[in-house]
């Protein structure tokens, strides 16, 4: 099998566990509250993860904790707005808001770092504006607090994605360190407001236990690291599409296992959206390199004994971690 097929397969399993995380999430709020939930979540993934990797976490470099602390505190937000979204909201508006880092990714990169994106984004950025308001939108034109709360989660994890981005394109940060210790940040953050606006808390039944199980070991500790493996082998376009699986999967399991079913307006507002989001990860393919046409190379004047230079990397705008998960 091809070797981006297998990370292309990779990312779609990750997909289906963001995509059931929903329903998880749900559950385990019936006995545990929004701080708690996450602060068990989080330091549980990581202590699973230290213990398996050890070796690879040892020395972490300086770079790679300051970042950490801010990936991890971009990460508490998103993690905070998406988990109380899910409380006040239905599990299929969750998912499909929760689903707009892709269109919220290039418009903060054009406003902070003038990046600017393509022409095709104003079509994408109507169809998902519309696709909200239908989705969202009651008839006394209100948005309920749990969608308001699922966009802030967009936001926040397309701040998320444009420091991590940055990050791990510098020698100095190890991606992998990184997408561990950030865990670590984020479950600290957690654990300090449950002690002060929650009381610590734990599930007490074995069905919400086994929910924030599979949470934190398969959604959470998993999830990160496929994704930081795949990566590697795949593109930001094939990302970008996988991805966009992920509002599809809840809402199968909303419908299936939670019985939910959205009226035809907001069905109608999920298409469009699902659209806007694909259109929002589809790039154009790269132009050949040059090794494919050697006529037209030009001669070869690097020194001998001289280090290749790296290639620059693409903007990814593809979520590059669900805030939903």
């Amino acid at each position: 099998m091809h070797t981006q097929l297998k990370a292309d397969l990779m990312l779609v399993l990750v997909t289906f566990f963001w995509g059931i995380s929903y329903l998880l999430t749900d559950l385990a709020l019936t006995e545990v509250g929004v701080f708690s939930l996450n602060a068990i979540r989080f330091l549980l993934a990581f202590v699973v993860g230290g213990l398996c990797f050890l070796p690879r976490l040892r020395h972490p470099s300086a770079a790679t904790l300051k970042t950490a602390l801010a990936t991890g505190a971009a990460l508490f937000c998103v993690y905070t707005a998406t988990t109380f979204g899910v409380k006040y909201t239905s599990l299929s508006n969750a998912g499909f808001l929760c689903a707009l880092p892709v269109v919220f990714t290039p418009l903060l990169d054009f406003l902070f770092f003038r990046r600017r994106p393509s022409r095709k984004l104003a079509l994408v950025l109507v169809m998902a504006v519309t696709g909200i308001a239908l989705l969202t939108l009651s008839d006394d034109l209100r948005p309920a607090l749990g969608d308001v709360l699922c966009i802030l989660c967009a936001l926040s994890n397309a701040v998320y994605l444009i420091i991590t981005e940055r990050a791990v394109a510098r020698p100095e940060v190890d991606a992998f360190q990184l997408g561990v210790y950030q865990q670590l940040v984020t479950g600290l953050g957690m654990l300090v407001l449950s002690v002060f606006l929650e009381g610590p808390d734990l599930p007490r039944t074995p069905a919400v236990w086994a929910s924030v199980l599979v949470l934190s070991l398969f959604c959470t500790g998993a999830a990160f690291l496929i994704q930081s493996v795949a990566l590697q082998y795949t593109t930001a376009s094939h990302v970008g599409v996988i991805f966009c699986l992920e509002p599809v999967f809840n809402s199968i399991f909303a419908f299936f296992v939670a019985h939910e079913v959205l009226s035809p307006r907001a069905y109608a507002g999920a298409a469009l959206l699902i659209l806007g989001i694909g259109g929002g990860s589809v790039r154009p393919a790269p132009p050949p390199p040059a090794e494919s046409a050697p006529f037209l190379t030009a001669p070869d004047t690097k020194p001998r004994g001289a280090l290749p230079m790296a290639a620059p990397r693409a903007p990814f705008y593809g979520p590059w971690i669900s805030p939903c998960s």
